[in-house]
C-alpha cells in the first residue's frame, strides 16, 4: 500500500513538472516576448510623434510672413482663342 501511494505520487509530480514546463514557463515567455514587442513600438511611436511636432515648430517658427491680401471674389484671366 506505502509503494502505490509513493508511485501515485510520483506520477502526479511527474504530470505537474511536465504541465509547468511544457505550458506556464513558455507562455510566460510568450508574455514577456510580447510586453516587450509592445514598449519598443510604442518607445518608436512616441520618438516619431517628437521628431514631427519638432519640424513642425521649425516649419511653423520659420514661415516667412508675407502680407498678400487675396479677393476670393475675383479671378483674372486672359481669354486665349484659338486660330481658325
Amino acid at each position: 500500500m506505502q509503494l502505490l501511494k509513493i508511485l501515485l505520487w510520483a506520477i502526479v509530480i511527474y504530470y505537474i513538472y511536465k504541465f509547468v514546463f511544457n505550458v506556464v514557463v513558455p507562455v510566460s515567455k510568450a508574455a514577456k516576448q510580447m510586453k516587450q514587442t509592445v514598449q519598443k513600438m510604442q518607445d518608436a511611436q512616441q520618438q516619431q510623434n517628437q521628431q514631427q511636432q519638432q519640424t513642425t515648430h521649425v516649419h511653423t517658427t520659420t514661415k516667412p510672413s508675407t502680407n498678400i491680401t487675396v479677393d476670393a471674389d475675383y479671378i483674372e484671366f486672359e481669354e486665349i482663342k484659338e486660330p481658325k
